[in-house]
């Protein structure tokens, strides 16, 4: 009898093992409101590229990149940690640092788009002026702000200060998005995390969450205090409307869930703040578990003692648009990032994210939360193909529609907008 070789035997002893790990691995299985076509061809994505499938390599692991606001969750969690901040004063930064900041990038002389109460066009200094006056009366008497001040919460509320500070800024972040664009109000908002540090914006954040599920999915609308009440504004009077009631969404924590046991790498690329993100996305009780370090977001400078600086880094990338694309080529597909080559998997929501759902050549699957927007634009023509491609094999674009009134996934491409009872596919 020939004798075998070894390394024949031990080459089939690895062989065989490989395909008992291979079956013992589960299949993906996705549960809630998919639409069921959606559901199928994620299933079967993770099934043939994960640890089932044979072209698995621990070795070159597939990735797949989330947009965070809109896409993970339902609503924005930068919007929604700004409310918290704003509503419980919870800033780390003197009113000179905060009069700087906020003139970072932005024209004081410039008209915002949006009006007051009466109409009136606004200067984007003097709402500023108005900005910084409350808060200096509020950083001197509110007993938590570092000012010296002795007055308790309750009492500070009660002064035409706080509603003026809280709505006036409010309505300039959303005001300095229409007039100027994303990249001037995308850091800007980052800016009023200023002296406080990671562990703080991301306890911040923790409560923000926790506070937006106990609260009603509607419009708010904050008015800041008319001329009489609060005299000497320059501004006049502005009104500002932002939604309330953030949502976890269940299918998307067990679809990260399912990506990871499957053996993908599971990145966020987001336009908020990364501590912000961390703070929502790691949170072990919000069911993501996201590694902190798996997060590609917006960044400013700190001091030595970590303290955030109001100072969006010379070489950092801001993280929308072709912005997104060009981040997770710098840090992941890219020549000199940690895989060097493209995510297999990317979902998102808006034109934010329309160019890293087009740009890379490894996609195989684009994913898209319907919000009826993207019209003309590129985000619009992705959203037409997952219509015209819906149940048919080799179909790169899918898009999974929502009910705004509920916060919940639907099983369908159509979304049913806010106050809206039926739904729409395209907008």
């Amino acid at each position: 009898m020939k004798r075998i070789g070894i390394g024949i035997v031990i080459a089939g002893m690895v062989l065989l093992a490989g395909c008992a790990q291979k079956k013992n691995v589960q299949p993906a299985e996705l549960t809630g409101n998919w639409d069921p076509f959606n559901k199928q061809q994620i299933e079967n994505l993770i099934n043939r590229y994960g640890k089932a499938g044979d072209s698995y390599d621990p070795a070159r692991p597939p990735y797949v990149v989330f947009d965070w606001d809109n896409t993970s969750i339902f609503l924005d969690i930068e919007e929604a940690t700004l409310i918290y901040q704003l509503e419980n004063l919870l800033f780390g930064f003197t009113p000179e640092v905060l009069d700087s900041a906020m003139r970072t990038g932005i024209n004081p002389a410039a008209e915002l788009a949006d009006t007051n109460t009466v109409g009136k066009k606004i200067v984007t200094g003097d709402i500023m002026s108005d900005i910084s006056g409350s808060y200096t009366w509020l950083y001197k008497n509110y007993s938590h702000l570092g000012g010296g001040g002795s007055v308790s919460f309750d009492e500070v509320k009660k002064n035409p200060n706080y509603l003026n500070f809280i709505a006036k800024i409010r309505f300039l972040y959303d005001a300095i998005y229409k007039t100027y664009s994303a990249d001037a109000a995308y850091p800007w908002v980052t800016y009023l995390f200023a002296g406080l540090d990671s562990a703080q914006v991301r306890g911040m954040t923790v409560k923000a969450v926790e506070w937006q599920q106990s609260q009603k999915i509607e419009k708010v609308t904050w008015t800041s205090p008319d001329p009489d009440e609060l005299p000497g504004q320059l501004a006049g009077q502005v009104c500002v409307t932002w939604d309330n009631g953030l949502r976890l969404v269940p299918e998307m924590q067990q679809l990260y869930s399912q990506f990871r046991q499957a053996g993908f790498d599971v990145w966020v690329c987001s336009a908020s703040f990364s501590e912000v993100i961390k703070g929502i996305s790691s949170w072990p009780a919000f069911g993501y578990n996201n590694e902190t370090s798996h997060v590609i977001a917006m960044e400013l400078l700190r001091e030595a003692n970590g303290k955030i600086l109001p100072v969006f880094p010379e070489n950092a990338i801001q993280t929308h648009g072709t912005g997104k694309t060009e981040a997770i080529k710098r840090y992941l597909a890219g020549p000199t990032g940690k895989y060097g080559y493209g995510p297999i998997f990317i979902a998102g929501d808006s034109q934010g994210d329309q160019n890293m759902l087009s740009d890379f050549e490894s996609l195989k699957i684009g994913l898209i939360f319907n919000r009826l927007n993207g019209k003309g634009k590129l985000l619009g023509e992705l959203a037409r193909q997952a219509v015209e491609s819906y149940r048919k094999d080799g179909a790169k674009y899918l898009l999974q529609g929502r009910d705004d009134n509920l916060g919940t996934l639907i099983p369908g491409q159509e979304t049913i907008l806010s106050g809206a009872t039926e739904g729409k596919k395209l907008p």
